[in-house]
């Protein structure tokens, strides 16, 4: 388990400076009871772990696709990032114009299906994981101390499956007694990201309304996602997307790291 120090307090703060992009905000978690946060990219740098996995996935599909623009960064941020394994899927075709037949939701990961493929990504992912581990981002750490210590509520919401086998990767696990992932989003019936869904739901599960939690998040889906509820206020991480995109999308303030905001 993740070592976390209780001393940090947010009440000994400085002001985050030009991170609020002129929203004269020293902290956008003020008053809240609830901090929900984004797994990927937020809390541990998996999503460089994802972008990877993304990008061998589809190099080698496209491989086989005659005339097909081949796999761009860019993709990641424009068709992927944020959204459910399977829709990822969906709309990076959809970008080059393929269209594949679904297949069932476990099809053979060595199937050319969208579900084939997403599975095939999921395998990859979690090859990657196993054999390099996760550390948190440190900030990220030290941001969490300090909302446990002020005796805040906290929740995973992520649209990734993997999500308790990461925070367990990641010593993450016992801070997190609610974790909204993708599996419990399929059970549920919740409409994935950029619907506010799923973070609605990890509200209700805290027991609180909407708007006394916290949307943290780094993906352009997720904060439209936290910008289309009723919350308390949506924090934006960059990790990549870029801050203005990250505030037209709806970001109260956007950061670099949340260490910035304690």
């Amino acid at each position: 388990m993740t070592e976390l120090s209780n001393s940090t307090a947010a009440g000994n703060s400085t002001a985050a400076g030009d991170t609020t992009a002129g929203n004269g905000s020293s902290r956008g978690w003020t008053g809240a009871s609830a901090i929900l946060f984004d797994l990927d990219g937020v809390l541990t740098p998996t999503a460089i772990v994802h972008e990877r996995a993304w990008q061998e996935l589809f190099d080698g599909y496209l491989q086989a696709v005659p005339g097909a623009d081949g796999y761009r960064e860019s993709d990641y941020f424009d068709h992927i990032d944020g959204k459910p394994r399977f829709d990822g899927v969906r709309d990076f075709l959809a970008s080059r114009s393929i269209v594949l037949p679904e297949g069932p939701a476990d099809d053979d990961p060595a199937n050319d299906t969208v579900h084939g493929l997403g599975n095939r990504k999921n395998k990859v992912f979690n090859d990657i994981v196993e054999s390099g581990g996760v550390a948190p981002y440190e900030g990220s750490v030290r941001f969490l101390a300090a909302a446990e210590a002020l005796g805040l509520k906290v929740a995973v919401v992520s649209s990734s499956r993997n999500a308790p086998a990461v925070l367990l990767a990641a010593g993450l696990a016992d801070h997190f007694p609610v974790v909204v992932d993708g599996v419990v989003a399929a059970a549920a019936g919740l409409p994935g990201k950029p619907s506010p869904a799923t973070y609605e739901y990890a509200a209700q599960l805290l027991d609180l309304p909407s708007d006394e939690c916290v949307v943290v998040e780094d993906a352009v889906s997720g904060v439209q996602a936290g910008s289309a509820g009723s919350f308390h206020s949506v924090i934006g991480v960059d990790r990549g997307a870029g801050r203005q995109t990250l505030l037209d999308a709806g970001a109260t303030l956007v950061v670099d790291d949340l260490n910035e905001l304690l």
